[in-house]
């Protein structure tokens, strides 16, 4: 016990840290959950090999704003979450010129610096669509760069532009808290429309259609009741709480079989949950929790709260894609009901590999100007290839279905001839070859994504 109250004294000292201390004046250990022991503005942070410390805050500032004319969004709610989609910040606020400061909590060495690890951002406000939702994806910020005194992180992952809603005017919000031991990271959804709970359990969820509606909350391991709400248009209904009725027990189970996938040989599962899937698009959002990676055959994701999911494989970026021939078993998007008992998905999920994106959108969000080509890697057993673009809000903008198959290339290139883009807007191109009618491969779900401007 005098060794570890020394070594948090002298690391205190080391640090100029602020540490609490007992009677005698004797250094004590700080509180990492209920944020004790510190002297504000510090905080108290998780140590490698040493007991918890007090260091002055991250700080990651940035701004929020209107994609297609570059406008600041006020009243935005912007949070962090960890690379399982767990919030791990207290929401911050953006004001009226649209920014924002968000202390995140950071693992430190031993020397007080920032351990390496990756977070993303959330970012939600009214009459806007939520970001990240797919296929944009956040940039993940490595929390080892913060520097200066506070450390501080403002980069290209910091700002955070949000596509506007073609038609809000009958929308309004909800808001309420989440009760439960670890409310944090909570998925809330009522009428399709989706929000995050802070840490402390409260949320807000935007864009709600008007009308009577129902709140369900989503998290693994964590069973909630339900909510009624009578939204109006343009106004937030408030008081709107979810209650634990106790833990998430049921087991959602199943088998991916990979096949003529010479580029990927694991993938992932994910549940999103049915009242936000896309039908058109192919994806939905996916609870905290619900989600199991470097599948190469049986899965199993436990903790499953009762509802209504729909069963997704090869969603994310590994070079395979689900099989798109539907004539075959298994290839099927899969639907299911949980209610409190273990599900075994009885069909096994087919996953094939992806025509391979070469421009643009290969690697990350590129801009294009001009008129677009779209470029794709061949795949020499297709008849032709069917060649789409959406926007960032799910609309199918244009389309050609008979693109005819190349001889002595490696590559597919197919100009844009659809209607004028729009700057600042986000599309995405998709790509299916089908051979005898039937598609056989197709273009990764998060991939050919691009802002025009």
């Amino acid at each position: 016990m005098v060794m570890r109250s020394m070594s948090v004294g002298m690391l205190c000292a080391l640090m100029g840290m602020g540490c609490g201390g007992d009677d005698e004046g004797q250094p004590q250990r700080c509180s990492v959950a209920a944020q004790t022991g510190c002297a504000a503005p510090q905080v108290c942070e998780e140590v490698e090999g040493a007991e918890p410390a007090c260091f002055e805050p991250v700080i990651l500032r940035g701004r929020v704003y209107d994609s297609l004319d570059d406008k600041a969004i006020a009243g935005a709610r912007v949070l962090a979450r960890d690379p399982s989609d767990a919030v791990i910040s207290r929401v911050a606020v953006t004001g009226a010129d649209g920014t924002y400061e968000l202390v995140v909590p950071a693992r430190r060495d031993a020397s007080g610096a920032p351990i390496e690890v990756d977070i993303t951002l959330r970012a939600d406000a009214q009459a806007y669509e939520t970001f990240p939702k797919a296929p944009r994806v956040a940039l993940p910020i490595d929390l080892s760069t913060a520097a200066g005194k506070p450390p501080a992180i403002e980069s290209a992952a910091t700002e955070i532009s949000l596509l506007p809603l073609p038609d809000s005017e009958g929308l309004g919000s909800i808001s309420g808290v989440v009760h439960a031991d670890q409310p944090g990271g909570t998925l809330l959804v009522a009428g399709g429309a989706t929000g995050a709970a802070d840490l402390d359990g409260s949320y807000t969820i935007y864009n709600v259609a008007a009308g009577d509606v129902t709140v369900k909350g989503y998290a693994a391991d964590l069973a909630l009741d339900t909510a009624s709400a009578t939204v109006s248009a343009g106004k937030e209904t408030t008081g709107v709480d979810l209650h634990a009725t106790g833990g998430a027990t049921a087991v959602v189970s199943g088998k991916v079989e990979i096949v003529n996938a010479p580029g990927g040989s694991a993938t992932s599962i994910i549940l999103v949950v049915a009242d936000t899937f896309d039908e058109a698009a192919a994806r939905g959002e996916a609870p905290r929790g619900l989600r199991q990676g470097n599948v190469t055959g049986e899965f199993s994701i436990a903790g499953v709260p009762d509802g209504d999911y729909v069963v997704l494989a090869a969603f994310e970026d590994d070079a395979l894609v689900r099989d798109p021939d539907t004539s075959i078993g298994g290839t099927e998007i899969v639907r299911i009901t949980v209610s409190g008992q273990d599900l075994p998905v009885a069909e096994s999920f087919k996953v094939t590999g992806a025509l391979a994106v070469v421009s643009p959108g290969a690697s990350a969000l590129e801009e294009v100007s001009g008129t677009p080509t779209f470029v794709f890697e061949d795949d020499s057993s297709e008849d032709l290839y069917e060649v789409r673009l959406f926007d960032a809000l799910g609309a199918k903008i244009w389309e050609d279905l008979e693109v005819p198959r190349v001889s002595g290339s490696e590559n597919v290139s197919v100009e844009y001839d659809g209607p004028a883009l729009i700057p600042g807007m986000i599309y995405q191109f998709r790509t299916t070859s089908k051979k005898d009618g039937t598609p056989i491969s197709q273009t990764e779900d998060l991939k050919g994504v691009f802002v025009y401007r």
